[in-house]
């Protein structure tokens, strides 16, 4: 898996949330070899014993079950060690999500069917913003709590948290909420991830802008997950093939980020390295 990443001109990788424990022994002689470097981790990896597959929130920080959430401080804990492991220098956390009902999917079912303009899509946009803000304070503490239990663990590993925008309307940290979490978080321990499809999502759906979003938060910025977006929601395209403007997100990237493709496995190899050479060819990276 490495070596496809190494022959694709890759020579960092980021370890993902569907890393089987089983992959683990060959990725650490990869990595102990010098064949890859690793730039991050995605919590929760590797996966714990028995689970086979991508679960990013398999665990939630903001659970209302104490014992959810110890679990999900136990296997961040395991995780952060496997980055020190790798020498990565940053995991990549989801917060949770505020139990609600599903308006992302509704909302995106009524932009592909072209009625974002009617009185029922606003109606809906308008009940998911309030009811997410009236719902989010236990949700928002709870991960918080866990965070700052986290915080410390992080510093003493030389390690930093990259806290991800999320695509769904549920799933905390509010795009609105990024300045009161760093707030709360001065630590440079802390930091922002950008994912460029979830951003866009949101933006299709009328929620955010992209751009803006970017700028707002450019100063605890660490790094990206760089994606497209064919409208109004599906993601992990290759950059050009979709509706994101890139070039726009130019002023912000900075050489020290780390920016990293997730792109669909179903993608053929052309249109990764079609992708990529776009991406390279606007940031000059």
């Amino acid at each position: 898996m490495l070596r496809e990443a190494r022959e694709l001109g890759f020579d960092h990788v980021e370890l993902s949330h569907g890393t089987r424990i089983s992959l683990v022994p060959g990725i650490l002689e990869a990595v102990d070899a010098g064949e890859i470097r690793v730039s991050s981790v995605h919590n929760f990896c590797p996966l714990p014993m028995g689970v086979n597959n991508s679960a990013p929130n398999l665990y939630k920080f903001s659970a209302e079950h104490d014992r959810e959430r110890e679990l999900a401080l136990r296997y961040t804990l395991k995780t952060l060690d496997f980055a020190q492991r790798v020498k990565a220098s940053l995991v990549v956390l989801h917060l949770g999500c505020i139990e609600m009902k599903d308006y992302t999917d509704k909302l995106l079912d009524l932009v592909a069917a072209g009625q974002n303009d009617t009185p029922r899509y606003q109606r809906l946009c308008a009940e998911a913003d309030e009811k997410r803000e009236a719902k989010k304070g236990p949700f928002v503490e709870r991960a918080y709590e866990l965070l700052r239990r986290l915080v410390p663990e992080a510093e003493r590993r030389g390690l930093r948290l990259g806290i991800e925008n999320r695509e769904a309307l549920e799933e905390i940290p509010l795009d609105s909420d990024f300045r009161f979490l760093f707030a709360e978080f001065p630590s440079a321990a802390v930091t922002y991830w950008h994912d460029t499809g979830h951003a866009q999502i949101k933006e299709n759906l009328g929620f955010i802008g992209h751009v803006m979003q970017v700028e707002s938060l450019q100063g605890r910025l660490a790094g990206f997950h760089l994606h497209d977006v064919q409208p109004p929601g599906r993601d992990h395209c290759a950059p050009g093939t979709g509706c994101i403007d890139f070039a726009a997100l130019k002023p912000f990237v900075r050489p020290e980020h780390i920016k990293v493709f997730e792109l669909s496995p179903r993608l053929p190899v052309e249109e990764v390295r079609a992708g990529v050479a776009h991406l390279r060819q606007l940031w000059g990276e």
